[in-house]
């Protein structure tokens, strides 16, 4: 009895990871004819800032071809996730009491949008700032011409190093939530989590002060944010 109802969470968990997989595919297939307008749009906040007679160039044959679709391709990982998400929903909540479900489905749509916010920000605030710092910082007689491929790399790297960041209020909680810690023992740890977001963001970010003091700033301000959540359920709950 035990095997069956194993192979059958089995099969039905291969189910929902091939509804995702379609999922990823039927949105790729849609984006693909305009791969190159989505890469020129995650272009704009470096192109604003490069000179008249400057342009981004590809440094590799192919380049030109399989950047854009690479960046469609994310984008595509993007646009289905919360259908991704559904799905994995789908498949642990009927093991979950009614008021887990609740707390866990309200965790998991927060972690979405939260990410997306992370996206959001980086690419409306802190690309722009620090493009504008690196571009206006060149040398004289230095023409700044970027690859492609390298500032896709380095604009994804960015975009989901602040993504991640912006999913602190969520991990604050559930350590919380879960007894693995109090809100007054993280508050008292306070001086070591600044400490600690500006040596993260010295690491993730590129060795500039500005992108370390854009993800420090708001790493923080996040974790006093799911302090204050973590409270407000708690007392709630109480």
């Amino acid at each position: 009895m035990e095997t069956n109802t194993f192979m059958d969470s089995l099969i039905e968990l291969r189910s929902r990871l091939i509804k995702c997989s379609i999922a990823v595919v039927f949105c790729f297939v849609c984006l693909i004819y305009f791969s190159n307008e989505i890469y020129q749009t995650l272009a704009e906040p470096l192109q604003a800032f490069l000179p008249a007679n400057s342009s981004m160039i590809a440094t590799e044959v192919a380049s030109p071809f399989l950047t854009p679709l690479k960046l469609t391709f994310f984008v595509s990982l993007l646009v289905s996730m919360p259908y991704s998400l559904n799905q994995i929903w789908k498949f642990i909540a009927p093991g979950m009491y009614q008021n887990e479900k609740s707390l866990s489905f309200l965790v998991m749509l927060s972690s979405l949008l939260l990410f997306y916010a992370g996206i959001v920000f980086t690419y409306f605030l802190v690309l722009p700032l620090v493009f504008s710092f690196f571009t206006g910082s060149a040398p004289e007689g230095i023409l700044v011409m970027t690859d492609i491929s390298r500032y896709l790399d380095f604009v994804l790297s960015m975009m989901f190093a602040f993504s991640f960041a912006f999913e602190i209020p969520v991990f604050i909680f559930l350590l919380i939530w879960s007894g693995v810690s109090s809100p007054e023992s993280l508050s008292a740890k306070r001086p070591y989590v600044i400490i600690g977001c500006f040596t993260v963001g010295m690491f993730v970010t590129p060795p500039d002060v500005i992108s370390q003091t854009l993800l420090a700033i708001p790493a923080w301000l996040l974790f006093e944010g799911g302090l204050i959540m973590a409270r407000l359920f708690i007392r709630n709950k109480n």
